[in-house]
């Protein structure tokens, strides 16, 4: 029986999708995930399971090798990937950042073409600044001189100020303080209760008690197997 389709309001969708390895291995196999406007998804499992394979599978930054991706109910053709990434953004474990300040690290993203047309608001980063307690002087800083936790916060900002529709983040505060892991999740659960209209994450953690915290449906790697999120 084929699956039904899914309702309109789907921002992004994995039907079946699998990767194989070169040697011609399947990593993960016949994952399916609906992601919609506020959704909170935690992925957790064992270490090896294919949890980052699939993230970068949903990013459209590895080739599947079965199954479809579709967004908005409709399948993604190569001339929109840069859209896509621009839309669905990738927040990996160790942040990424070029040679100069935060400011520019964070003004880069908007160098791209597909980014030129969204709204760059100073203003919003200087609240996101707040909740991390960083004072302006921060943007200042250069990259070279930060630390890992700094690093991510930078990341982060720089993700968030695309306003993507879906985040994805694979284990992001897993080398963080616990302080700044409080703040760098109060940040995300902000942009999500107060963003129009209402975007989405998928989260990779190996905390359980953090998923419990942040996520409202958990897909449990190796098998994928989605279930609501019952906190206490």
């Amino acid at each position: 029986m084929a699956e039904a389709s899914a309702p309109e309001n789907c921002l992004l969708e994995a039907c079946q999708i699998g990767r194989q390895a070169s040697d011609g291995h399947w990593l993960n196999r016949n994952l399916s995930l609906r992601i919609f406007p506020g959704d909170r998804v935690a992925i957790s499992g064992p270490t090896g399971s294919g949890k980052s394979v699939f993230l970068r599978s949903l990013a459209m930054l590895d080739e599947i090798q079965e199954g479809s991706i579709l967004f908005h109910n409709q399948p993604v053709k190569d001339k929109q990937l840069p859209e896509y990434r621009s839309r669905v953004v990738y927040l990996q474990q160790r942040p990424v950042l070029i040679e100069g300040t935060v400011e520019s690290n964070l003004q880069f993203a908007f160098q791209f073409q597909v980014n030129q047309q969204k709204d760059h608001n100073p203003s919003s980063i200087q609240d996101f600044l707040k909740t991390f307690g960083r004072p302006e002087s921060f943007l200042k800083k250069k990259s070279s001189s930060l630390s890992g936790g700094e690093g991510q916060i930078v990341a982060l900002l720089r993700a968030l100020i695309l306003t993507p529709e879906v985040l994805l983040l694979d284990e992001p505060t897993s080398g963080l303080d616990p302080e700044t892991t409080q703040q760098f999740e109060s940040i995300i659960l902000q942009w999500i209760e107060t963003s129009e209209p209402a975007p989405a994450f998928v989260w990779i953690t190996h905390d359980r008690s953090q998923a419990q915290r942040l996520a409202d449906k958990i897909m449990t790697f190796p098998t994928g197997q989605l279930s609501d999120n019952f906190k206490p």
